[in-house]
């Protein structure tokens, strides 16, 4: 979660203060992650990349990427956290559901504490977001939410990893060409590429990997009430990187999000095994 976290200060921090734009951002995050990862499966003889991932999942990771950018372009860091992780609770659970992974009524009153602590810390004093960033915002949420569902049975973790961000990269070089082509924008910036660097090799290669071994012991609606986290690890980020302000909101939504969580982990270690 703090990888995740990290991958929205540094996107922030890159269109907010350099001056790449989003589809070269985009880029050089999923090229570089590509080649951290393919590295790192070289060095641990796992295999040819090849053999990991799907093209399905590779598409998805590109999408939630892609869309993440450009909708930081016209939003708020906490709308756009907001929609982005509704948009993933409400597809990971809705899944969930229709496959049968019913929560009991403890972890969802767990999951609406949580819920509710996000809403109190993101939502007031927020003006209405522009239409098309919020679709963008939501079109990523649901595209990591199935890119996180799918990795619940991607086989060997990092080899998976690997596969789908050297997948993910024809999509985004397509995405650079259109952009130059149709909004002439094509904007290197040593800082912004560094932050593009740091997002795509450390808190997106290597921290999707550790997701990917975390999902298969998860329920998909305990990943999805343990990703709630991910603003409240933002905001902390932003007061001691960013300078951003300590409020008591934080203090009380952060409360209610991490027991939340806790509620939703505890019930569930708590179920009792089915008879065999």
């Amino acid at each position: 979660m703090i990888a995740f976290a990290g991958n929205s200060l540094l996107c922030r921090a890159a269109l907010r203060d350099t001056d790449i734009d989003a589809a070269t951002f985009t880029t050089v995050r999923l090229v570089s992650g590509a080649l951290t990862l393919w590295l790192l499966v070289a060095a641990r003889r796992l295999g040819p990349v090849s053999a990991g991932g799907s093209w399905l999942s590779g598409l998805a990771l590109f999408v939630y990427a892609g869309a993440f950018s450009f909708a930081y372009l016209g939003l708020t860091t906490a709308m756009g956290a907001l929609l982005l992780f509704g948009a993933v609770q409400i597809t990971m659970i809705s899944v969930g559901h229709w496959r049968g992974d019913r929560m009991q009524p403890l972890q969802w009153l767990g999951f609406a504490a949580a819920f509710g602590g996000l809403v109190g810390l993101l939502l007031p004093g927020l003006s209405a977001p522009p239409l098309l960033n919020s679709v963008l915002m939501i079109s990523a949420g649901i595209a990591w939410g199935v890119y996180s569902l799918r990795g619940r049975g991607a086989g060997e973790p990092t080899l998976a990893t690997a596969g789908n961000f050297v997948r993910s990269v024809p999509f985004t070089l397509v995405l650079s060409v259109l952009s130059l082509s149709m909004l002439g924008q094509f904007r290197l910036d040593t800082a912004g590429v560094g932050y593009g660097v740091a997002s795509g090799a450390i808190t997106s290669a290597l921290g999707y990997a550790i997701w990917y071994m975390a999902l298969p012991a998860l329920k998909a609606a305990t990943a999805a009430t343990v990703q709630l986290t991910v603003p409240l690890i933002a905001a902390v980020g932003g007061i001691l990187l960013l300078s951003e302000p300590l409020t008591l909101r934080l203090v009380l939504a952060g409360l209610a999000i991490l027991g939340g969580v806790w509620l939703v982990i505890q019930q569930k270690q708590r179920q009792p095994l089915p008879l065999r």
